[in-house]
């Protein structure tokens, strides 16, 4: 999922001993290649931050992710929900959620596990005033939100959702046009109150 690696990585781009990976082959038993899973959006704390084409947990001081995320639809919710989920809390990752994008494979359309001696326990969703659905990542120490169906990263710290770079600069593009506009408007009036012969000085 492009938004969820995307905020991710800018949102731990400071952070040399986190790295942020999606589709990524994990190979977990070594000269065993049939043990391999390849999530969608995976972190793993304490592993130097680098491009690599797959992620070999004996070349990584037998480092497991720390949390993961799978997109869920008609071909993968069955193996999401169950050999997937085995391997993990086998590999130790702490927390797993499942997003479905269109709500047709998944209920609710937003999960969270977190794993308690050795098994998944589900993470209990919260519902906000206006609606809507937040899951708790003690892993990221962040929410995973649902809003109007959309999967978005809050971050509490802060009060703000993880943006790409795309919404990031969207929205400093808005926040200067909002600029621009309230300038023009004090620009205008200045010059109406000089028509009425009004000394700005005074006022």
């Amino acid at each position: 999922m492009t938004y969820a690696t995307t905020a991710l990585d800018i949102h731990f781009q400071n952070h040399p001993d986190v790295y942020v990976a999606g589709n990524l082959f994990i190979y977990y038993e070594k000269g065993v290649p049939e043990s391999v899973v390849a999530p969608d959006v995976f972190v793993v704390f304490g592993v130097d931050k680098h491009d690599r084409g797959s992620f070999k947990t004996w070349e990584e001081q037998d480092k497991t992710p720390n949390f993961i995320l799978e997109i869920t639809s008609k071909t993968t919710r069955s193996k999401d929900q169950g050999a997937k989920k085995g391997i993990y809390a086998f590999l130790g990752v702490s927390e797993y959620f499942q997003y479905d994008p269109t709500a047709d494979y998944l209920t609710p359309q937003l999960q969270g596990l977190r794993l308690v001696d050795g098994n998944y326990l589900p993470i209990t969703a919260n519902t906000l005033t206006d609606g809507t659905i937040s899951l708790s990542s003690e892993v990221l120490s962040l929410e995973l939100r649902l809003e109007k169906g959309k999967l978005r990263f809050y971050n509490p710290a802060t009060n703000q959702v993880l943006l790409t770079h795309e919404e990031e600069a969207a929205a400093r593009q808005v926040a200067e046009a909002a600029r621009q506009e309230a300038e023009a408007k004090a620009q205008k009036l200045a010059a109406k109150l000089r028509e009425l012969n009004i000394d700005l000085d005074s006022l």
